[in-house]
């Protein structure tokens, strides 16, 4: 089939790969002049099986009412007059309820799993390099209760599959030695062995190489202005160039993988996606002495921080903001996060040259995301992804190439459609 991708980021390159893969005619449609040059830029690095326990969780609801008014909180909220942020709002706190955040988190370590082995296996057909760090993932505990409430939430992830396993202070230690400096502070933490962290920008522009040797075509630099619908399909897209040109692109079957701006379009043809932008941010900063700095990733709980080295840099990123479609860097956040590493590694990284980012995740309620046929019977969809898009992107493409094909995936997953 000639089939048209939506989006060049790291979703949508590895869907472009995988369905190129399957033998069909690829084209990636893709407004920016690169491929990752949005949420897929500077995220946190993680390859995160062990970060699938869904934000809307039970324990939310009471940390969210002590967050409000608080510049540094790790999830802040911008209320705007906006029926669709109050709609995704009421749905989260739906999918706080146990036994959906259970059924959620089923769901995303399904996937997290074999998109985890899709990577591994692609990196070793491809020899594809991005920085990639294979020493497993420390979630970091520094309360009691907290500590406690990851030890329930590691052994629901275990019966699931997933091998998240608690460790003493000690092991902690021993697995990062980069710790010592919380170590008084550190009251114990998670280790998951088979997680990574690596460069997803990287990883999506050396994926984007293969798949044009491979011969699937990138059209950068094109704005879809409209998706046209007759019917019950997609009959074309409509896109301009940076000069001005028009164009009326049409395929066989489209899929759309454009992160938060996949809802937008949607809406264009009827179809209303449970996808709403939440901001994130990143700081990388280069490494000043490499024996203070953490070679493991981590994720520092108290403060909802991810940590990953990418090669002679480290990456530091998180907070959440549900805000709209703004970008705008906040001083005070990016601040924070650079006060926080040298509180935690003294010394380990230049912070005087600090550079500091924004992305939008494509985030739904309950966090899993959307991923199948749509109503519309030629389009498809791969969005949603939210924290998790690095480490779904490979399983949730090799997913829906096999889905597209008429193949049964080798995944349990509630795909939509299906």
């Amino acid at each position: 089939m000639k089939i048209i991708v939506l989006g060049a980021g790291v979703v949508g390159v590895a869907t472009a790969f995988f369905l190129r893969e399957h033998g069909h005619e690829v084209t990636v449609v893709e407004q920016e002049q690169q491929v990752g040059a949005r949420t897929s830029r500077a995220n946190g690095g993680q390859i995160s099986v062990s970060g699938a326990e869904p934000w809307s969780n039970p324990g939310v609801p009471r940390h969210v009412l002590g967050w409000l008014g608080r510049h540094d909180a790790p999830l802040r909220l911008q209320l705007r007059a906006d029926p669709r942020q109050w709609a995704w709002g009421l749905r989260f706190l739906r999918e706080c309820w146990p036994w959906r955040n259970a059924r959620n988190m089923r769901e995303i370590v399904s996937l997290g799993l074999y998109s985890r082995q899709m990577l591994h296996d692609l990196r070793e057909r491809r020899g594809v390099h991005y920085d990639a760090q294979r020493r497993g993932i420390l979630h970091l505990y520094t309360e009691p209760r907290a500590l406690d409430a990851a030890a329930r939430c590691t052994r629901r992830m275990q019966e699931f599959g997933c091998e998240r396993r608690v460790v003493d202070v000690e092991e902690a230690l021993r697995i990062e030695p980069a710790l010592r400096a919380m170590r008084h502070s550190l009251v114990g933490a998670t280790f998951t062995e088979h997680d990574e962290s690596g460069d997803a920008h990287a990883f999506t522009r050396a994926l984007a190489q293969h798949c044009a040797r491979d011969g699937v075509r990138l059209a950068l630099g094109q704005t879809v202005t409209a998706m046209r619908r007759r019917g019950d399909a997609i009959e074309c897209l409509e896109t301009t160039a940076p000069d001005g040109s028009f164009e009326r692109m049409r395929a066989d079957a489209y899929v759309l993988a454009g992160g938060c701006w996949s809802a937008p379009l949607a809406r264009g043809v009827g179809l209303r996606l449970p996808v709403y932008p939440i901001k994130g941010y990143s700081v990388t900063l280069p490494v000043a002495d490499a024996s203070a700095a953490w070679s493991v990733s981590l994720t520092d709980e108290e403060h909802k921080l991810v940590f990953s080295r990418l090669g002679d840099r480290l990456r530091v990123a998180g907070t959440a903001e549900l805000g709209g479609w703004t970008r705008e860097l906040d001083e005070r956040r990016c601040a924070a996060m650079v006060e926080r590493v040298a509180a935690l590694f003294p010394g380990a990284a230049d912070t005087s040259r600090a550079s500091h980012w924004t992305g939008l995740r494509p985030m739904t309620p309950g966090n899993v995301p959307v991923i199948g046929r749509s109503p519309l019977r030629n389009l498809y969809l791969n969005t949603g992804h939210g924290s998790l898009g690095w480490t779904l992107a490979c399983g949730s493409a090799a997913a829906l190439a096999s889905l597209i094909g008429g193949r049964r995936p080798q995944v349990s997953f509630a795909f939509t459609g299906v």
